[in-house]
């Protein structure tokens, strides 16, 4: 088993594309059927396969298959809590940029 920082690295290489990232936001509702996440996402089969595959790898989705479709669901609503830490984090950190940039522009400012 690799090093905790090495999967930690591996966790969030897994999270480092787009779509990736709207996947798992569609499936923060519960299971998707496959062929809503390609109208969704707009990728051609092959392509949210690959998607998947490196967030099943990591553990980050499951699959079950109901009525012939093949679905996809979060492994655990942690991945909706680093969502929500991320998008925090970004919101504060932008937060911090604006006020730089404030203190900049006018120096006189408090």
């Amino acid at each position: 088993m690799p090093a905790l920082p090495e999967a930690k690295s591996d966790l969030f290489r897994s999270l480092g594309h787009p779509a990736r990232i709207r996947v798992v936001e569609l499936l923060a509702d519960g299971p998707v059927p496959v062929s809503e996440l390609r109208r969704a996402t707009g990728l051609e089969a092959s392509n949210l396969s690959q998607h998947l595959s490196v967030l099943r790898s990591q553990r980050l989705i499951t699959s079950s298959r109901t009525d012939g479709q093949i679905q996809y669901q979060l492994s655990s609503p942690e991945v909706l809590t680093l969502f929500s830490v991320a998008g925090a984090l970004l919101i504060s950190t932008l937060q911090s940029t604006r006020l730089e940039l404030a203190e900049l522009a006018d120096p006189e400012l408090p």
